[in-house]
Parts: C-alpha cells; sequence; structure tokens
C-alpha cells in the first residue's frame, strides 16, 4: 500500500513514454559508446551491436510484463519485491540508484566536455541543478524538455548519416564482419553498447505516472528499444563506412570525426552541440529514474522515509529529486567519472538479472520462460565480460549494499 500524501498523478501517454525513454537511449551513448566498443572488438564491432540487441530486447520483453502487472514507481525494484522476495527488490533497487546516479555525474560532466571543455566540472554542475529544478516542477514539464532534446539529436544523427552514406569517401568494404578482437571483444563491446540501451528502464520506473499502464507500458517499451535499435545501427553503419573499424576505435569524438572524414568539417560545431544536448537529454531522463527508484525505496524504509513525500501541487517526489541532483552535483564538482561507465554497466546489468528472474516467475511453461533466461544469462555474460576494474568496482558496491541490508535487518529483527 502506498502511503497516504505520497501518490503520483498518472498524466503520461504512449508518445510521452516512447520520448522519455529514447531520450535515455538516444543520448550521448551515441557519441561516446562506439569507439571504446570498436577499441575493443574492432571487425566484431556489429556483431557486438547484436548481441547488445538481442539482450536488450529480452530485458525490454521481461520489463513490459512486469510494468503492466506492478505499474507503480520503482520499475525492478518493485519487481523483485513482489515476485523474488525482498532482498532481491532491494539488490536490484540499489544496483540501480548506485549505478545510475554515477551515470548521472558521467552525463553532466559530458555536457561539460562539449560545452566548455576548461570548465567542464561547474557546466555540469550547473546543468545537473537546472535539470533537477525542472523535474521538480513537474513530469509533464521534464517530458516536454525531453521530446525538444530528443528531435534536436535525432536530427543531428540524421545528418550525420547523410553526411557519411553520402560522402565519396564511404566505402561499404569498411562493414567487413570479422572476430578480429575476438569473441571476449565482442561480448565487451556488447556490454559497453548495453550501457546506451539500457534507458527503456526509465519507462517502468515511472510506471505509476503512466495513464492506463497496463495497456501503454508494454505499448512503450519494445516501440522505444526498435526506434533506438534502427538509430544505433544506422549510425554504426555510417561511421564504419567512413573511419572503419580501426579509425572509428581510436576516434576521440567518433561522430564528430566521421563527418571530417567525410569531408564535411563544417558539420563538426553542429555535432558537438547534438553530443551536449545529447547528454542533458540523457542527464534529465537519470534523474528522473534514480528520483523515482529512491521514492519507491524510501516508502519501504531502505532508504530514510523522507524521502517517500511527494509534493502537493507538482505531484513529483520532490525531496527524493533534491536529494539525488545535491549527490549528483557533488560527484560532478569533484571526481573524474568517465570510469563509471564499467561500473554502470555492471549495475544495470545486475538490476536486469533480477528483471528477467522475476518474470522467470509469471508463466510455468517453458517456451514462456525463454525470453527472461536468454535475458538472464545475457546479463550474467556480459557483466563478467567488462573490463576487470569495472567488475571488481561494481561487485565490491554490491557488496556493501548487501551488508547494508543485513546490517538493517539485523536491526529490524531485535
Amino acid at each position: 500500500m502506498t502511503p497516504a500524501g505520497s501518490q503520483l498523478r498518472r498524466t503520461l501517454g504512449v508518445g510521452d513514454a516512447v520520448v522519455v525513454g529514447l531520450g535515455s537511449m538516444v543520448g550521448a551513448g551515441i557519441f561516446a559508446a562506439p569507439a571504446p566498443a570498436a577499441h575493443a572488438a574492432g571487425s566484431g564491432l556489429l556483431l557486438g551491436l547484436a548481441v547488445a540487441a538481442v539482450v536488450a530486447y529480452c530485458n525490454a520483453m521481461s520489463s513490459a510484463r512486469l510494468a503492466a502487472l506492478y505499474p507503480a514507481s520503482g520499475g525492478t525494484y518493485v519487481y523483485g519485491r513482489e515476485r523474488l522476495g525482498e532482498f532481491w527488490g532491494y539488490l536490484a533497487g540499489w544496483s540501480f540508484v548506485v549505478g545510475k546516479t554515477a551515470s548521472c555525474a558521467a552525463m553532466a560532466l559530458t555536457v561539460g566536455a562539449y560545452v566548455w571543455p576548461g570548465q567542464a566540472h561547474a557546466v555540469a554542475v550547473a546543468a545537473v541543478v537546472a535539470l533537477t529544478a525542472v523535474n521538480y516542477a513537474g513530469i509533464q514539464k521534464s517530458a516536454w524538455l525531453t521530446r525538444a532534446i530528443v528531435t534536436v539529436v535525432l536530427a543531428v544523427l540524421a545528418s550525420v548519416v547523410v553526411v557519411c552514406l553520402g560522402s565519396g569517401r564511404s566505402d561499404v568494404g569498411r562493414l567487413d564482419i570479422g572476430l578480429s578482437g575476438g569473441v571476449g571483444g565482442v561480448l565487451q563491446a556488447a556490454g559497453l553498447l548495453f550501457f546506451a540501451f539500457a534507458g527503456y528502464a526509465r519507462i517502468a520506473t515511472l510506471g505509476e505516472e503512466v495513464r492506463d499502464p497496463a495497456r501503454t507500458i508494454p505499448r512503450a517499451i519494445p516501440l522505444a528499444l526498435g526506434i533506438a535499435l534502427a538509430v544505433y545501427g544506422c549510425v554504426m553503419l555510417a561511421v564504419l563506412s567512413v573511419l572503419g573499424s580501426g579509425g572509428l576505435g581510436e576516434a576521440t569524438a567518433p561522430l564528430a570525426d566521421a563527418v571530417r572524414a567525410a569531408g564535411v568539417p563544417g558539420l563538426a560545431p553542429v555535432v558537438r552541440v547534438g553530443a551536449a544536448v545529447a547528454a542533458l537529454g540523457s542527464l534529465l531522463a537519470l534523474i528522473l529514474g534514480v528520483s523515482r527508484t529512491t521514492l519507491a525505496m524510501a516508502r519501504d524504509r531502505h532508504l530514510p522515509g523522507a524521502l517517500a513525500a511527494v509534493h502537493p501541487r507538482s505531484q513529483v517526489p520532490h525531496r527524493a529529486e533534491l536529494a539525488v541532483g545535491a549527490v549528483v552535483a557533488v560527484l560532478a564538482a569533484t571526481v573524474d567519472v568517465r570510469d563509471a561507465i564499467g561500473f554502470s554497466s555492471f549495475g544495470v546489468l545486475a538490476y536486469y538479472a533480477v528483471a528477467n528472474a522475476s518474470a522467470w516467475t509469471l508463466h510455468p511453461s517453458p517456451t514462456a520462460r525463454v525470453v527472461p533466461a536468454v535475458g538472464l544469462a545475457g546479463c550474467a555474460v556480459l557483466a563478467f565480460s567488462l573490463p576487470v576494474g569495472s567488475v571488481v568496482a561494481g561487485a565490491g558496491v554490491l557488496t556493501l549494499g548487501v551488508a547494508a541490508y543485513a546490517v538493517r535487518r539485523r536491526a529490524v529483527t531485535r
């Protein structure tokens, strides 16, 4: 039972939910993820994209089925709690909040790096403050801003695709698919690319603010994922056609480098602006998702109960949003979180592993369990295919969360 005074208002339709998901998936990841993924996979980059797409599809289907049954804020935190037990819900929530908080800081610093490299930390903090204020004003205002950001980013990406594929320097021979990076490289690339696909979780975590969730969420999640996959596929093909996997793997700003290689250097500044806008879109959606999961965990007293408050006018979890914004601002001001991408991927994959395990319990038939089984196995394989440092850091933080849960349980039983 949701406590009185902490309920959210259902205002989002299918279009709004799709836009929120796209704001996360078609974000800064498309401007940054291809380079490290190509470096890991070499000529197997497109194979890595395909593996990431399969795992993302399984996770999306599992999440959609669960969200239709449990249309409350919190996403897999709620599903794990209801289907597997309190501990598994807590572990999913902990993985999401910690991992995505680091992602928020990374996206904020991406904005700073593109807008004003010499003052990246200051710009990052300003971006966090501004977007936290937008979220505080209400979910519909966040959806409107996200729609504008997605429109700009898609226009920039379409320009990159047209310029690269229409260039006389485009060569389909560079799209040759192989295994120069080995199977391990393909899996590592898939894990890195999965980080960019995970935005459909934002639709599920906003379940309590969606109209007719049993119908809206199962439609919005696969639709948003399908659009994102199509965009990523087109951009990858276009960039590879002018840079090749070797050139892409060494690129510092892959899409900007691609338009330069295509002979249109004047488009590079536009791409930089698009990257900054995309990072803002990702940051906006991430703060939304983390604050809603924080709200759900606070309701169950896994986090301070004061964070469960909902503003009577704007109908948003204002204390959770302010707390998340404050933590992200501190991180953006004091640390370099670029290495947190791998750590965040580990946490997100752990989160979806719980989602798939929860979906496994919905139907006993073997055929109905194929998708969550593939999703669960895929999450485990990709998580442990990430760089060793990311795996160690991710496992360490999850262990800290488990220890905190054990301490709390012991205190409650006493």
